[in-house]
């Protein structure tokens, strides 16, 4: 069975930073599409950031452009997501997402429908 397990969450003041880890195992880990999803209370979720595993493409939301960093890491079998300059705005629950092929350009976010989905972790910014 896939197992996607994601680490990392926390609280932090605004303006600092944290790294997210997404463990994955049972999982085919370089090849096609993973990324980082976001849901705040009363909002719909939104992708944050994906890469292509093949490929190393990342693509990031307009929102998170020169903050955020999306890597992975093929012999640890993880895939993170280092946060810079965190802000209010950024608190949701972070939740890692995987499978499926990844979309480009305007539709790398908008377009991606993973096949598995992490529990997510919790992060909050004051």
């Amino acid at each position: 069975q896939v197992q996607l397990v994601e680490s990392g969450g926390g609280s932090v003041q605004a303006g600092g930073s944290l790294r997210l880890s997404c463990a994955a195992s049972g999982y085919t880990y370089n090849r096609n599409c993973m990324a980082w999803f976001r849901q705040a209370p009363g909002k719909e979720r939104e992708g944050v950031a994906r890469i292509a595993t093949g490929s190393g493409n990342t693509y990031y939301a307009d929102s998170v452009k020169g903050r955020f960093t999306i890597f992975k890491d093929n012999a640890k079998h993880t895939l993170y997501l280092q946060m810079n300059s965190l802000n209010p705005e950024d608190t949701a629950m972070y939740i890692c997402a995987a499978g499926g092929f990844c979309m480009y350009r305007d539709y790398a976010l908008l377009r991606y429908q993973p096949n598995y989905w992490g529990q997510g972790t919790q992060v909050t910014v004051s």
